[in-house]
């Protein structure tokens, strides 16, 4: 005889439209790789660039849609890791790390243990950290340093042997970004749903216009000043730059960047236009 007082399990499924976009984002990380191997340096990175476009449609279409989900955070979590962990650390690789030996897989490694810290991180601290700033380089953005720098590279022919070393640092340093405290814009203080001057509409055609010329100059020269950025934003916001503001876990001078940064921003907003 069936117990009729015991619970049944809803199957709540799966929403199908952000999911759609993080596997094509997945997809365009995995590609990137397979690119990479026969020696598809160009379609490698701008795989990378497509899996960014993805990551930021996916969250922006299930916040719109109503359709966040719990499966959807860690689906995003895990694409992330392969588009934006996996995917630049082997381009990088491949394209000119390899020639160095340890060193060059070292590099790689770096990075990569970067960008899994990060994002675990990141997922730490959903709901509690300040929406305006990320706590170290996105993944995302580090990516596009790495593709950026190869697919322009690629683009003007240059031998990677010849920089293999120079951007063996560049990766080093991009991983360590990541896992440090400086302070980047998010952005996400942007109301996408508001009305906005006939004048930005005409702004961001000229970005699109401008990008067309030459995106693999433009795309990596704004990747390299967004990763700079952080490091100037955090110097500029505190009074004495102390260790615990670059790297380690002191919260409470973390909490203190925060709250200069804030006031910084209020005391802008609040002066008389």
């Amino acid at each position: 005889m069936q117990n009729i007082d015991k619970p049944t399990v809803k199957n709540r499924g799966i929403y199908l439209l952000p999911n759609l976009f993080t596997t094509a984002g997945l997809f365009s990380g995995f590609y990137a790789v397979i690119a990479s191997m026969n020696g598809q340096f160009e379609s490698a990175a701008i795989a990378v660039f497509v899996a960014m476009l993805c990551d930021g449609l996916d969250g922006r279409v299930a916040r719109l849609t109503n359709t966040q989900s719990e499966f959807g955070a860690e689906y995003d979590s895990m694409a992330d890791m392969v588009s934006f962990g996996m995917a630049p650390a082997l381009i990088a690789y491949n394209w000119a790390l390899s020639d160095l030996g340890k060193i060059g897989w070292l590099a790689a490694f770096v990075y990569c243990a970067g960008a899994a810290l990060r994002l675990a991180r990141f997922n730490t601290q959903v709901g509690v950290a300040d929406k305006r700033w990320f706590q170290g380089l996105a993944s995302p953005a580090a990516a596009a340093v790495i593709a950026g720098t190869v697919w322009l590279g690629n683009q003007y022919h240059i031998d990677a042997g010849s920089v293999s070393y120079l951007f063996a640092a560049v990766t080093i340093c991009t991983g360590l970004l990541m896992v440090s405290n400086f302070r980047y814009h998010s952005f996400k203080e942007v109301d996408w749903r508001g009305k906005v001057n006939f004048i930005v509409i005409l702004l961001v055609v000229g970005v699109f216009v401008v990008i067309s010329v030459e995106p693999a100059l433009i795309l990596c020269l704004g990747f390299y000043l967004y990763a700079l950025s952080g490091p100037v934003i955090t110097i500029r916001s505190v009074r004495k730059l102390k260790v615990s503001h670059v790297v380690g876990d002191d919260e409470d001078d973390v909490d203190s960047v925060m709250q200069e940064q804030s006031a910084q921003t209020k005391g802008k907003h609040s002066q008389p236009k």
